[in-house]
């Protein structure tokens, strides 16, 4: 049987969603796009059963990973050998459609996923009133590590939000609004400012102001994912501890880089020539999607490694290398549970040297003298 013709205009536009729309968003849209145009509600003349037709279309290929892949090849301009290969080979590789946001890498697919949906029930159970008080009155306690966490969270996707904003109904659309301004004023002003903890607070709010549009519109799985999708920053974040597990390790590195003196500094980072301080090790044991509760923990101690550097004392240059190798040395402390039997200890061998002299004759990074 031949292969579907690749339709020639915007299926995107068609469902008025963005290319980087997840699964999610396009079974919304769709969904929410039939209600108000399907022929039972628009009528039944030519133009509106040729609308919902195309509604429908849109739908059949961008739902479809297969044909959303040969779909956006297409759209890109690649040859229909090549997106037919990238379309109906395991996803992951190269290619232009590799790296579409809404698609997990083959490794990652390979791996079995938990159980969808959040790890805190009390922003899910209970009447929409209960849950909303329940929410409002926790944003009031959370914490400054709380909010540097959420801060630091990977929201969902712009595009999903925007089409959940898109379609709301009058009421809904005025309810959700009202929870942003409760959540403008429970926190303080300069962090409601930062983007990324704005949007994951919007996020959690839309789960538990919108639940029954969204209950309405989106079926199971489509549904739960959109839930741990909206929730997975305030999951992540609430109630857990700044640098997560390896909490007392990282702790104990920081107060240990504090004390050190411009000819430590020198040390570390003559002992860590060679290495790439921009790298991070994310250890393989991990999924980034799964995981996020670690990846703040280890975001956070990054940046808090890095301040922990004594800026006195050190020329320019290489006290910034040794604040992007604290970086470095606080991400994987953070992590360090993760990796393989004798990686932390490779990561970390520069600490055994800052207490020891350099060779003789070793030249290492300009410490100012005072004067």
């Amino acid at each position: 049987m031949p292969a579907p013709l690749v339709p020639n205009d915007d299926l995107y536009a068609r469902l008025e969603v963005g290319p980087d729309a997840s699964p999610e968003a396009i079974e919304l849209a769709w969904r929410a796009l039939l209600r108000k145009h399907h022929p039972d509600v628009a009528g039944d003349g030519a133009e509106a059963l040729e609308r919902a037709k195309r509604i429908n279309v849109a739908h059949d290929w961008l739902s479809d990973p297969d044909l959303r892949a040969r779909y956006d090849a297409d759209r890109a301009g690649v040859p229909a050998a090549v997106a037919s290969r990238s379309a109906g080979a395991t996803r992951g590789r190269t290619g232009p459609v590799a790296h579409a946001p809404w698609r997990r890498s083959a490794a990652m697919r390979a791996r079995p996923r938990r159980p969808a949906g959040p790890r805190r029930t009390d922003l899910v159970s209970g009447t929409p009133d209960e849950r909303l008080a329940r929410f409002l009155a926790r944003v009031e306690r959370l914490t400054p590590d709380e909010l540097d966490r959420l801060a630091a969270a990977d929201p969902p996707p712009i595009a999903f939000l925007a089409t959940v904003r898109r379609f709301l109904p009058p009421d809904a659309r005025e309810a959700f609004a009202a929870c942003e301004l409760a959540l403008a004023a429970r926190v303080p002003r300069p962090r409601w400012a930062e983007a990324g903890l704005r949007e994951g607070l919007l996020s959690a709010a839309a789960e538990v102001v919108l639940a029954p549009f969204l209950d309405g519109l989106l079926a199971e799985p489509f549904r739960g994912r959109a839930r741990e999708r909206l929730l997975r920053a305030w999951d992540a974040s609430v109630d857990q501890p700044r640098h997560g597990p390896n909490a007392a390790a990282v702790e104990a590195l920081i107060a240990r880089v504090g004390a050190w003196s411009p000819a430590e500094v020198a040390a570390f980072v003559r002992a860590s020539s060679g290495v790439d301080a921009v790298q991070r090790p994310w250890p393989a044991a991990l999924d980034r999607d799964e995981d996020e509760a670690l990846r703040i923990s280890a975001e956070l101690a990054a940046r808090d490694l890095a301040a922990a550097v004594p800026p006195a004392g050190v020329a320019a240059s290489p006290a910034a290398r040794a604040r992007r190798l604290a970086a470095r040395l606080g991400y994987a402390t953070a992590l360090r549970h993760a990796y393989p039997a004798g990686v932390y200890q490779r990561i970390a061998a520069a600490l055994d040297a800052v207490a020891a002299p350099g060779p003789p004759g070793a030249e290492g990074p300009e410490v100012r003298r005072a004067r």
